[in-house]
């Protein structure tokens, strides 16, 4: 079972007017986020997450593959469909 290594770093921020948000360099420079990156805010159980656009999209095929079968091509499957839907 592969277990994460918890790390935690708090800060504390404001908001500001236009409801912006300052997010500390230590933390983008942790996260791997640069000056233009786009990123994800995320809404969950009351707390919000933010997280690079890239995390965002290697969280989202971890959570297809769940219920993809070892083997199966999701875009061989589509391809299959579509040329199917025009015969």
């Amino acid at each position: 079972m592969f277990l994460r290594k918890l790390q935690i770093m708090e800060v504390r921020t404001k908001i500001t007017k236009g409801g912006r948000l300052v997010v500390p360099a230590e933390m983008l420079k942790a996260l791997k986020i640069e000056t233009d990156d786009e990123v994800v805010l995320r809404l969950e159980n009351g707390s919000i997450r933010l997280i690079s656009l890239n995390q965002a999209i290697t969280l989202a095929q971890e959570t297809v593959r769940k219920y993809v079968p070892e083997g199966v091509s999701l875009v061989d499957e589509l391809i299959q469909a579509r040329r199917a839907e025009r015969t």
